[in-house]
């Protein structure tokens, strides 16, 4: 039975907790999201020069070399990208925050119900969100590196490296390396 005097507020109330459910759900689903892209730098360096680091750059990292194009000048890479411990602790508690809302709003909206306890047993599902996110997070992403030389009349080296990778990947590429994004 509900209860008659707070239905009007506990309704609207489930409807957002519902619609943030929704949200959340999404969130948890983009945190899996891939994000490859494809960015153009530009280095001040001789390509004899940057093709080490940029090598030692991704051997550190634990890359691998998949293919070569020696005619291209481009090369192929393949690791492995660990989920984050962090992120999947985070999603988990955000999913027990979500749910825990959900079971109290059910909890009050249906006050006469005798087994209304049990709307807390929802909760128990919010480590599923960190097991999504451990199983799909953890996967082999591919790096694709092409190295192209400027006009060599011009006094100062310039190299162009087309790098494609996940985003964050590319972020870290460019804080790690003398390397500029052409616009």
């Amino acid at each position: 039975m509900l209860n008659v005097s707070t239905t009007p507020v506990l309704s609207s109330t489930l409807l957002l907790t519902i619609l943030l459910l929704v949200g959340l759900i999404f969130f948890i689903r983009a945190s899996v999201k891939d994000r490859t892209t494809q960015v153009q730098f530009k280095a001040n360096l001789a390509e004899t020069s940057l093709l080490p680091k940029v090598k030692d750059y991704f051997f550190q990292r634990a890359y691998q070399v998949k293919s070569f194009d020696p005619e291209q000048e481009a090369v192929t890479l393949e690791g492995f990208v660990q989920p984050s411990v962090f992120l999947a602790i985070f999603l988990s508690v955000l999913a027990g925050l979500g749910l825990l809302s959900l079971s109290l709003v059910l909890f009050l909206l249906f006050q006469d119900v005798s087994y209304r306890g049990v709307f807390f047993v929802l909760t128990a599902f919010a480590p599923l969100a960190g097991i999504f996110y451990w199983k799909k997070a953890g996967r082999w992403e591919q790096v694709s590196v092409k190295l192209d030389s400027t006009d060599s009349s011009s006094q100062e080296p310039m190299t162009l490296i087309t790098v494609t990778a996940h985003r964050d990947e590319l972020i870290q590429l460019q804080k790690a390396l003398p390397l500029k994004r052409q616009d």
